[in-house]
């Protein structure tokens, strides 16, 4: 597995980068900026299963493993979700996939977060996340600092 590591710099605090980036339709604002259309379904919440989808029903399964509000989130990838929701577990594709980690930590310090993206992966599924990452959380970044903007 290879560890791959983004960071951005938000001008909010950790509870508004925390609620904009795991709340509902805040979610598929920003995620939409490297995998349109994705979304997810099930709970934020130690222990739970979530699966991130795209409108066919297709993508992944996800446990979460740990979760500490406003701190850190860690999810373990347990399946592949085939078009209409089936999972896979047994495909070649589900082999490589199995086992990938995310981890999301909100460091904030003087009104400020850092939000530090920690994933495992095989060298297969580098390029999707060198790709995309930079640019949802820069969406992140803009859509939480609106946020914040609008509440003052």
């Amino acid at each position: 597995m290879e560890h791959l590591e983004y960071k951005v710099v938000i001008s909010a605090p950790a509870r508004k980068v925390w609620e904009t980036m795991l709340g509902k339709e805040t979610y598929k604002q920003w995620v939409a900026k490297s995998w349109p259309d994705s979304n997810y379904e099930g709970k934020w919440t130690k222990g739970e299963n979530i699966r991130f989808i795209g409108p066919d029903g297709s993508g992944t399964l996800a446990e979460i493993v740990e979760l500490k509000p406003y701190e850190k989130v860690f999810v373990r990838h347990v399946a592949v979700l085939n078009t209409g929701g089936a999972e896979d577990r047994t495909s070649d594709v589900a082999k490589g996939w199995i086992g990938t980690t995310e981890e999301y930590v909100f460091t904030e310090k003087q009104g400020e977060t850092t939000l530090t993206v920690n994933m495992k992966t095989t060298a297969d599924w580098r390029k999707m996340f060198d790709d995309g990452w930079p640019a949802a959380l820069k969406e992140l970044k803009s859509l939480s600092e609106r946020q914040l903007e609008a509440v003052k």
